[in-house]
């Protein structure tokens, strides 16, 4: 969210899609949606689904419309369920004007994303691994300014 703010107006109002298989990534998109208010929708085969997100089988009618394409990296054994569903340069050519594709690390060219893709101007992936840095310092020195304070929880 840190990255998207830097090269977006409002990415609130950036239309998502989430490629893969519902876990740990698409899930924290998801909630990152339904705190933020942002549409998500996914792109998967049968069996593969985050529960209440719009799902879509055909990777090229997902992608129209969209502003930003997310991915997350795949398991060996379900390589072959998701081989339509690779995003490749002439898939982001298919997204709204300005897109652009942030998968998540580790990413593996000719799995969830082509090698074209990660050399065009879509891609994003390492500006935003970058920009984490510059979180996770903040991170640490807000846990140093805070040290010794008893934290509380309530809900």
């Amino acid at each position: 969210m840190y990255s998207l703010s830097k090269i977006r107006v409002d990415f609130t109002k950036d239309k998502f899609l989430f490629c893969g298989k519902s876990g740990n990534i698409g899930l924290s998109w998801k909630e990152a949606a339904n705190v933020l208010g942002f549409e998500l929708s996914q792109c998967c085969p049968k069996g593969y689904e985050m529960e209440g997100v719009q799902v879509f089988r055909d990777i090229k009618e997902a992608v129209k419309g969209k502003d930003i394409i997310c991915t997350d990296s795949l398991p060996t054994d379900i390589l072959g369920d998701f081989e339509h569903y690779r995003i490749t340069k002439e898939i982001m050519d298919m997204a709204n004007e300005n897109a652009i594709l942030n998968p998540c690390p580790p990413f593996y060219r000719g799995e969830e994303v082509s090698e074209d893709v990660i050399y065009s101007d879509y891609f994003v992936g390492y500006q935003f691994k970058k920009n984490l840095l510059e979180v996770q310092q903040a991170i640490v020195i807000y846990c140093l300014m805070n040290e010794g304070r008893t934290a509380t929880w309530e809900n």
